[in-house]
């Protein structure tokens, strides 16, 4: 039988988990808003340059840096959160939760691009002011072949449901699995997972990760992440066709 300690020290476990989970939930549409301002900042950018306001857009992509290393700093901060109140056990000593968060903190951000300016949301903004007026061309230090490749980048890590095979796109009901960022159709993933006892592992190839219906969710960029694809894959389409015109 557990001792009342141990009772203890469980039930302190289990509220400082559920607080944290809370906080980085509440996080999320935090960074969600972020994460749409940079997308805005893109499209108010390509308007600029459409006008030929270079000034404004060199000044406006600094913005972007800088809101970009601030939403980077709430994602770490948000993650740190979440990692502390799930490795989180009580002790004799009191707990410096200020110093866990700090270790934690400096841990994700060494994982982090060091360099902001090869960010892949620094990437697409400059591309889109590229082809404004170069649609078509390779920006510098690029080859031909190399444009459609590009231009499709974005922060999605699969754009075809491995069960139905149908584009993340065209999903009706998309969610992603929490541990690996694969992203399903919600009837096929909820059914494979089903056949599989509610634990089985991702259906993408190669990817060794476990699924569990509770961690397979529609968090709050993914909508969003779906949309820019959306926006990428036609521009992509228009250059398509352009280079095809210019090769005939």
């Amino acid at each position: 039988m557990a001792s009342a300690s141990d009772s203890r020290s469980s039930g302190v476990s289990g509220r400082i988990k559920s607080a944290a989970t809370i906080m980085h939930s509440e996080n999320q549409s935090l960074l969600a808003e972020l994460r749409k301002a940079l997308i805005m900042m893109k499209e108010i950018g390509v308007d600029l340059e459409r006008d030929n306001q270079s000034r404004m857009v060199k000044e406006l992509e600094n913005s972007v840096v800088e809101l970009l290393s601030t939403y980077e700093d709430c994602n770490n901060f948000s993650s740190a959160i979440q990692s502390v109140g799930n490795m989180y056990e009580p002790k004799e000593e009191l707990t410096d939760f200020g110093k866990l968060l700090d270790d934690e903190v400096a841990k994700l951000s060494e994982n982090s691009s060091s360099n902001l300016l090869n960010h892949s949301i620094i990437r697409q903004f400059r591309e889109a002011i590229w082809n404004v007026h170069h649609s078509g061309q390779p920006m510098p230090g690029e080859e031909q072949e190399d444009i459609v490749m590009t231009s499709t980048q974005c922060n999605l890590l699969n754009i075809t449901c491995p069960l139905s095979g149908k584009p993340v796109t065209e999903l009706a009901e998309p969610i992603r699995s929490m541990e690996c960022k694969h992203i399903y159709e919600k009837v096929a993933i909820m059914q494979y997972l089903k056949s599989k006892k509610s634990r089985a592992q991702c259906p993408v190839a190669a990817c060794p990760k476990m699924l569990q219906p509770e961690k397979v969710v529609a968090d709050p960029f993914l909508q969003i992440e779906i949309d820019e694809l959306r926006k990428m894959s036609r521009h992509s389409a228009r250059i398509q066709d352009f280079t095809e015109l210019d090769a005939d």
